[in-house]
């Protein structure tokens, strides 16, 4: 039986594919902990665990209709971010798919009265959480990478049904798999005439002081376990706009057993500002005994309606 080995929400944001110069400009002459933080995970995790997949809960790739997965053999290309082309452009990438683990998905997801679809078109396109955290976590290291989108029109309890669908996936296809929940916490940034007076990494220049205090005080549940606070909160932290609505915490924890959760946060490098937005990366390594399994999601009527289950029809593709 297959079983995630780690998981993590780790940040993705742009200013770590800056060269260095460029990075110590933005911060008053020192650099980012945000990158080198990366580095480090993958010397201590990602060249260590014994693991076949890692798959990308994408905060950035908004879909509509239903959740995709990406199902291709092998993705391989030029990347140029259509968000920050000056940035990141042209980045080489070549990595394996998996597409038993990504049909395993699509087909676990009508047992969660969800919608995910299973995509190996290899002209889909690609956005930057999964490029960036390939190229810090996994270049070199050969081992296959599949990608998760968001869908925009769900909600907590729908990212929550998309995750339990992948936790069933992997158990379901024996596989070793790393989750990167990829995406901030806080998310709101400043406008364009105001952004460049608050590109420093130091916290003071997230958005609200209140947004800050939301972040650091999930930063400091999940370092004690307590996911199932997390969960329970989830309307109140809505108001400081979570990146994604937080989806890609959300998928995670449903493939990971949700408030039964009690992995406990590593830090790496510093809890930091990008341009209003607050950023962190947290590991959490799999418990003595495993992570817990994946919830069933409940079939009574009542409750598949009040949470917006139900069968819908999708229009084919092409």
């Amino acid at each position: 039986m297959g079983e995630v080995v780690g998981a993590g929400l780790l940040a993705h944001v742009p200013t770590i594919m800056l060269p260095e110069d460029v990075r110590r400009e933005l911060n008053n002459g020192e650099d980012f902990s945000l990158g080198g933080a990366l580095i480090q995970l993958r010397k201590e995790v990602f060249e260590t665990l014994d693991y076949d997949t890692v798959v990308v809960l994408d905060s950035h790739w908004f879909t509509t209709v239903e959740f995709v997965v990406t199902a291709q053999d092998r993705r391989s290309g030029l990347f140029t971010a259509e968000e920050l082309p000056r940035g990141m452009c042209r980045i080489p990438y070549d990595w394996r798919g998996d597409p038993e683990l990504a049909f395993a998905m699509a087909d676990a997801s009508a047992a969660h009265s969800t919608w995910v679809t299973a995509i190996d078109d290899h002209y889909l396109p690609l956005y930057y959480p999964s490029i960036n955290m390939w190229e810090f976590l996994g270049r070199g290291l050969d081992k296959q990478w599949i990608s998760v989108s968001v869908a925009q029109t769900g909600d907590a309890e729908d990212f929550l049904r998309c995750g339990r669908a992948l936790g069933e996936a992997i158990a379901a296809t024996d596989r070793k798999v790393l989750l990167i929940a990829s995406g901030a916490l806080s998310h709101t940034f400043w406008k364009l005439r105001q952004l460049r007076d608050h590109e420093a990494a130091d916290p003071s220049h997230i958005f609200t002081p209140e947004a800050y205090a939301a972040d650091l005080e999930r930063i400091e549940w999940f370092k004690a376990g307590d996911h199932k606070r997390v969960l329970d909160t989830m309307g109140e932290f809505m108001k400081y706009r979570p990146e994604a609505m937080f989806a890609h915490y959300l998928q995670m924890a449903g493939a990971l057993g949700e408030g039964d959760l009690t992995a406990t946060a590593r830090q790496y490098g510093d809890y930091e500002n990008s341009i209003g937005t607050g950023q962190v990366h947290l590991w959490f390594d799999r418990p003595e005994g495993g992570f817990p399994r994946p919830h069933a999601t409940p079939t009574d009527p009542d409750y598949v309606r009040q949470m917006g289950g139900g069968k819908v029809d999708i229009p084919a593709a092409g």
